[in-house]
């Protein structure tokens, strides 16, 4: 599907979250974007002329609008969703199907925000449900797939609606720290790096680019 310079219409998912409210707030500003329509399962306390917000379930998507790119920052945790079950249902079931239904409406462009280690043959849980995830969006005809593999995000949740995550709390103080000790792949990132990086690149790329949390530090902050 083709478009001009200034008619980007772009599908999201995740906005209620930490990364993808900040891919809404910058796909709203971009003037290169027309539409912006976020698929969320609650409503979003954001207007905007460009924005429509559709209430959906995921497990039952409705037709979507014709879109170019779609961006995927839906995810849960085990401790929210209640069972691993749940949690793949969310984080692999909900995106594969939202970019299913994208590509059917003629989005060729795929952002995902995944994490470091994400691998389909990983012995951890979570690392091998993101690993899927990513595998089985390899597999589908796009003109381009962006992933961002961030490490701990270095933000708190505070505002989100969402429960607190005490491990964060624990973790973001030492991660701050220890992040020059840290491999690349493995420093701690802010969210607002993510979700500029990934606005950023999808337009432009081809095939599968991979941002790994120091790529993300670096893309995310410039200007």
């Amino acid at each position: 599907m083709s478009t001009t310079a200034n008619q980007r219409r772009v599908l999201l998912t995740g906005a209620t979250g930490l990364v993808g409210g900040l891919m809404l707030e910058a796909l709203l500003t971009d003037r290169t974007v027309s539409e912006v329509h976020a698929l969320s399962r609650r409503a979003l306390n954001v207007r905007h002329p460009k924005l429509q917000v559709h209430i959906v379930d995921f497990s039952r998507l409705p037709a979507l609008p014709p879109a170019d790119e779609v961006y995927l920052a839906l995810g849960t945790t085990i401790k929210v969703a209640g069972s691993q079950a749940a949690f793949r249902t969310v984080d692999l079931e909900a995106n594969l199907a939202v970019a299913q239904a994208a590509f059917a409406v003629g989005a060729r462009r795929v952002g995902l925000v995944s994490a470091a280690a994400a691998n389909a043959k990983s012995s951890i849980f979570y690392n091998r449900i993101k690993g899927e995830l990513e595998d089985a969006l390899k597999a589908m005809a796009l003109t381009a797939l962006v992933i961002a593999q961030p490490s701990l995000l270095l933000d708190y949740r505070d505002g989100l609606q969402q429960p607190p995550r005490i491990g964060e709390r624990i973790a973001i103080p030492i991660a701050k720290l220890l992040a020059p000790l840290l491999p690349g792949t493995y420093r701690p990132v802010h969210a607002q790096a993510v979700a500029q990086s990934l606005v950023k690149t999808v337009p432009a790329a081809k095939g599968v680019v991979v941002l790994a949390s120091d790529v993300l530090a670096r893309t995310g902050d410039a200007r």
